[in-house]
């Protein structure tokens, strides 16, 4: 994957891999016509890990890596997330709002020079239902900063899970709304 051609996207649609012992994610572009356009990154994701990290690669062969989110703390339910770069530079970090997400999932992510973009599910109904009944429900994150949307993050409906990532601010770092799409999935339950 080119860092140009991430930068460069508006919109991203990703989907999970269902597989037995860990969570895989494929992020793509997405094509003029709404379809899959070229692989852009790939997650795995060990289930049950003491200390959570995904590590992104430039496809599935898992020769190259893109970028990684690693945990602070050892099992925390507001554990800070560090996001790196391929070179294990800081590009920013994420972190559950523990409290807030108890009726309503709320994220913050921080990039250098952008401040805090906090993400919070749109529909309360939708969040509470997700939370008491029907955990399998959709769901639909909306990120901004100052009042001000900078991007959203939309699980559709279907057998396997699938993401379409729109992105409404130039100025935010590409690779830490990957990371945080994969993490929505990954962590959401926790």
């Amino acid at each position: 994957m080119s860092l140009e051609l991430l930068q460069a996207q508006q919109r991203l649609l990703m989907r999970q891999r269902v597989r037995m012992m860990v969570n895989q994610y494929e992020v793509h572009s997405a094509a003029p016509d709404g379809s899959e356009g070229p692989l852009l990154a790939f997650a795995q994701q060990k289930r049950l890990a003491l200390k959570e990290q995904v590590t992104l690669y430039t496809d599935d062969t898992k020769q190259q890596p893109v970028l990684s989110f690693k945990a602070r703390q050892v099992i925390d339910l507001g554990a800070t997330y560090d996001v790196l770069d391929a070179a294990g530079r800081p590009i920013g970090s994420f972190r559950k709002d523990f409290k807030q997400s108890l009726l309503r999932s709320t994220w913050h992510l921080e990039q250098p020079n952008l401040g805090v973009v906090t993400g919070q599910e749109r529909n309360m109904a939708v969040a509470l239902l997700r939370r008491f009944v029907l955990s399998w429900l959709p769901y639909h994150f909306d990120f901004a900063h100052n009042g001000q949307p900078i991007f959203s993050v939309i699980k559709k409906w279907g057998l396997r899970d699938r993401y379409v990532i729109d992105i409404h601010d130039a100025t935010i770092d590409r690779r830490l709304v990957v990371a945080m799409a994969v993490a929505l999935d990954a962590l959401q339950a926790r």
